[in-house]
């Protein structure tokens, strides 16, 4: 039984963890670098810890800290959160052999998930279909030629250990080949400690998305749908919508029951996610998240279950209390990240509310948003019964919100969700790029 968990992450993701063992009456230890003392979550937890100075490879990134705190602390399990060590598996490890319990996948699993070349091979096993693309790492200039001849351009290299649009490169003709390469391995060693590449036909203008799964790690695999994750800026995501506006009911049965396949074969514990690229009627494997994702709220409320709460009672040990017939899903979710784009204290903070929303953060009047970490402010996360009620209700929601002291995104999300192309639901991953960039110009 656990009854006590080490938070190993800051901001939102922190104080949303808190509340999950508050209502599970688990006592809370929040892991602190000195420029967090005085956020949300610090104030919120049962007790703190200090595990560094603001640098993360000196706190958040700092395994041996983290795990020397929740042994101080006598907490029975750690949750990591999302990005930071959510996904490595070495400190899973750790965790482990030091007595406690890990709260996400077996390190092994995020071991084999974490290099994508595997990753390909373990989804081409369970009958996923992929992306044409290298069969292993590529070796060096000549073996990408190669392999780039076979595929066909453009193709797009990705860092094998990677993720988040990092150590990343389109290439749409082989003289650039060289250069797309040397910058993606020099990127790739500089973030995850590995140059090794791989590559893949690129896709122009396709969809992206994202089926979640909780799966106890005893044979029971549940999907809640999935998230259409499309509207990114520079590979990262800005909104997340859920149903999708593009999956017809059989393209959405084929996706879940490919993923719901693919983690009885890993033997999957925990929560995770399996995405997809989609283009017109056919859809590719392209990675599984072995975390928790920054939108998961949105399958919370579409499903109506607690993700956080999910992920704890599988790490005790529990089995699921329901079958896939029991979720039922009701209406339409839309998340909007409000990032800054400039650190600095927020001398004014108004937070949306009324009906149907739900704010997430970590910030405050007063609260300094630093330069040291991910930009993410808040998520606003509304539920409607349909699609054209939930983008009016965002639109009702960011028109509330007020941030002065630093700069935002908080006009181009109400851009994205007034142009054409969301509206009618029929738009790619260039969105931003049509919409907010053009803009500019």
């Amino acid at each position: 039984m656990i009854k006590s968990i080490l938070i190993a992450n800051r901001g939102e993701i922190a104080v949303r963890i808190v509340r999950a063992c508050k209502d599970l009456g688990i006592r809370t230890v929040v892991a602190y670098s000195s420029a967090d003392a005085r956020t949300q979550a610090v104030r919120m937890a049962d007790d703190t810890v200090c595990i560094g100075p603001a640098p993360s490879q000196e706190s958040y990134l700092n395994s041996k800290n983290l795990i020397v705190a929740a042994c101080l602390k006598r907490c029975d399990a750690v949750h990591p959160g999302v990005g930071f060590l959510s996904e490595n598996a070495v400190f899973a490890k750790a965790v482990e052999e030091a007595g406690l319990v890990f709260i996400g996948p077996k390190s092994e699993t995020i071991a084999l998930l974490g290099n994508k070349v595997e990753a390909r091979k373990v989804a081409l096993k369970a009958g996923l279909p992929i992306t044409p693309g290298s069969k292993e790492a590529i070796t060096d200039l000549e073996d990408a030629k190669q392999t780039a001849g076979q595929i066909g351009y453009p193709i797009i290299l990705k860092a094998a250990s990677g993720g988040g649009g990092r150590g990343m490169r389109i290439v749409r003709k082989e003289s650039d080949l060289a250069g797309a390469l040397a910058l993606a391995r020099k990127e790739a060693l500089l973030f995850f400690a590995d140059d090794s590449v791989h590559m893949e036909r690129y896709l122009e203008q396709p969809r992206h998305l994202e089926i979640q799964l909780l799966s106890d790690g005893k044979g029971t695999v549940l999907h809640l749908g999935e998230r259409d994750c499309s509207v990114q800026k520079n590979h990262q995501k800005l909104l997340e919508e859920s149903p999708s506006p593009i999956l017809s009911p059989s393209l959405r049965e084929a996706m879940c029951a490919d993923s719901v396949r693919l983690f009885k074969e890993l033997g999957y514990r925990g929560a995770g996610t399996v995405e997809f690229l989609v283009e017109q009627d056919s859809y590719y494997f392209m990675e599984v998240n072995a975390r928790l994702q920054v939108e998961h709220p949105v399958s919370e409320l579409v499903s109506g279950l607690d993700l956080v709460q999910e992920q704890i009672r599988i790490a005790q040990g529990k089995r699921l209390g329901y079958t896939q017939e029991d979720i039922r899903f009701h209406g339409y979710a839309l998340e909007c990240r409000i990032n800054g784009l400039s650190a600095g204290t927020l001398t004014k903070f108004v937070m949306p509310g009324g009906p149907h929303v739900r704010f997430d953060t970590y910030l405050e009047e007063g609260a300094v948003l630093s330069p040291y970490y991910d930009s993410l402010i808040a998520k606003i996360i509304v539920h409607a019964p349909n699609r054209d009620q939930g983008l009016a209700i965002m639109l009702r929601a960011l028109s509330e919100v007020c941030i002065e002291g630093v700069k935002t995104n908080l006009e181009e999300q109400k851009q994205l969700i007034k142009s054409r192309p969301f509206t009618s639901g029929r738009f790619g991953t260039d969105l931003y790029a049509k919409v907010c960039e053009q803009e500019k110009k």
